[in-house]
């Protein structure tokens, strides 16, 4: 990768990667769901506007940084992108996202999101590019879309300070913290040293360390 190139990617907004992921590993995971169903029933799709017939070579993630790169769009549009698409998917519960229709999903909640929140932004035609579909299909997909969230488009602070709390924990799960190194305490266990009991530090630093593991939160994956 040559340093333009490192530059380049770098410009990409972390809320970019972070939906990108998000939406990555839901379309998985609906994949796998309609892959697992019966013959008889899980070949069916729901009929969609946004729904193709086949997989795009693009991934999702490529997709996101493509339609940044080309649309310039500010990183509070995709936040607001998000919001758009959960209430689409929630008005139409039949309607899981998978990889055969994230992509315009993507595209037209983008382009809904950006013409509310930004002051400039390019027509339809210029998405339609982007997005590599044809404009009367990126004119049908919006006005498909605006019914679909029943034109609610306004966006409260609580709101959008609630869906970029679900973007942070997204964040915090493909970057767990890294481990703070710590001073190593030997820690012993009862009836495993018996020399120690003599000994009153080593005793308090067994208990010590007793002490702290017992007051560890258990956490569930």
């Amino acid at each position: 990768m040559t340093t333009g190139e490192v530059v380049e990617a770098a410009a990409v907004p972390r809320v970019v990667s972070i939906l990108s992921a998000l939406l990555q590993r839901v379309a998985e995971r609906n994949d796998a769901a309609a892959e697992g169903a019966l013959p008889a029933e899980g070949r069916r799709r729901p009929v969609s506007a946004f729904q193709g017939l086949t997989k795009p070579a693009i991934s999702i993630g490529g997709y996101l940084e493509r339609i940044f790169r080309f649309a310039s769009c500010s990183p509070s549009c995709y936040v607001v992108a998000y919001i758009y698409l959960d209430r689409f998917l929630r008005r139409r519960p039949a309607l899981a996202v998978d990889s055969f229709n994230v992509h315009r999903l993507l595209i037209t909640s983008v382009l809904t999101a950006v013409k509310f929140v930004d002051d400039i932004c390019y027509n339809n035609a210029y998405f339609a590019r982007v997005g590599g579909i044809s404009l009367v299909e990126m004119n049908y997909l919006e006005v498909d879309f605006l019914f679909g969230i029943a034109f609610d488009l306004n966006v409260t602070p609580a709101a959008f300070a609630s869906y970029c709390s679900v973007l942070q924990s997204e964040m915090a799960y493909l970057d767990p913290p890294a481990p703070v190194d710590a001073p190593r305490l030997h820690c012993y266990s009862a009836g495993t040293s018996d020399h120690h009991h003599d000994d009153p530090a080593a005793a308090a630093t067994a208990a010590g360390c007793r002490r702290h593991s017992q007051q560890q939160p258990q956490l569930t994956v």
